[in-house]
């Protein structure tokens, strides 16, 4: 008796490798959902799909396109053609702008030219009126330079100060910055003038009765000229004396004082000689010229007047 061979398994078939990516492989099976491919075979079948079949559409389809052909047309040779225009008047407005700085930069120049002249002429009217004491006076009020003996006075901020930094000391003592203010600069001048100095310069701008040191932002401003450090002071007078005076004085106690506690650094020596500019303008606020017939004493004058003569 025969025997049957064993039937054998088969077995399932093998995984496909992309079994566990099913979801994507519908997706890419089926890119177009089926209720728009409904909707575009039905469109298809009722002849709404595609180009417009009429004559009226077709006609309709290529006057929109003609109007925006014409439109982007028209809107690139506006642009073409302003953009010279443009060109022209930014160009102009330069020319203007350099055209009024030439000119303020001329009125400056001829403002302080009639300033210096102004200045010459009360220098001699000054010299010419004076009388027996026309060279004092005339020392008094920095209308002619001088020379002689004295001292020279360097003053700079800080090493590393910025010179955007904060702003002014307080009226209460000294802030954590390193830059010399217009009040240290007023302190100094009062203590030169103080300990004996008969006439006192601040980088080459003459100081009389009436100059005044102030403060405009970070810069000093000497009768409103501004001045950046380091500030050399010149001052003539005695020059040892003068310099043992103004760092005995309470003045000189207080730049030291700025140098140890905040690295100001000064210098300070004795000269043989220093000079010193005539002040760039004379103004009198309160002298009255005498009449040829006045017979009353200065003293008087001041009495009736309220106004003295110097």
């Amino acid at each position: 008796m025969s025997q049957q061979p064993p039937v054998r398994s088969t077995g399932a078939p093998p995984p496909r490798p992309d079994a566990s990516m099913s979801l994507l492989n519908n997706v890419i099976d089926h890119a177009l959902d089926d209720g728009y491919a409904e909707a575009s075979a039905r469109r298809e079948a009722e002849g709404g799909g595609g180009l417009p079949r009429t004559l009226r559409a077709k006609l309709g389809l290529a006057a929109g396109l003609v109007l925006a052909a014409a439109v982007v047309t028209v809107g690139a040779a506006e642009a073409r053609i302003s953009a010279p225009v443009i060109a022209k008047e930014r160009q102009e407005l330069i020319d203007r702008i350099d055209a009024e700085s030439s000119a303020a930069d001329q009125l400056e120049q001829d403002v302080e030219k009639i300033r210096s002249e102004v200045g010459e002429r009360q220098r001699k009217a000054l010299e010419q009126h004076g009388g027996d004491q026309a060279e004092l006076v005339a020392l008094l009020s920095g209308a002619t330079p001088v020379h002689g003996p004295g001292v020279k006075l360097v003053v700079d901020d800080a090493k590393g100060t910025d010179s955007g930094g904060g702003g002014p000391r307080e009226s209460s003592g000294f802030t954590d910055t390193g830059r010399v203010r217009d009040r240290d600069m007023q302190r100094i001048v009062n203590g030169l003038w103080e300990s004996g100095a008969e006439a006192v310069a601040i980088n080459g701008q003459r100081l009389t009765s009436l100059s005044a040191i102030r403060a405009a932002g970070d810069a000093i401003l000497v009768d409103n000229k501004p001045l950046v450090p380091p500030y050399t002071v010149l001052a003539v007078g005695d020059g040892q004396r003068l310099s043992t005076a103004f760092q005995d004085s309470a003045d000189g106690q207080y730049l030291h004082a700025l140098q140890e506690n905040f690295g100001i650094r000064t210098r300070i020596s004795a000269e043989a000689d220093v000079r010193l500019p005539a002040a760039p303008s004379l103004i009198v606020r309160t002298a009255e010229p005498r009449g040829a017939g006045a017979a009353k004493p200065t003293g008087r004058a001041t009495a009736d007047t309220g106004k003295g003569t110097s």
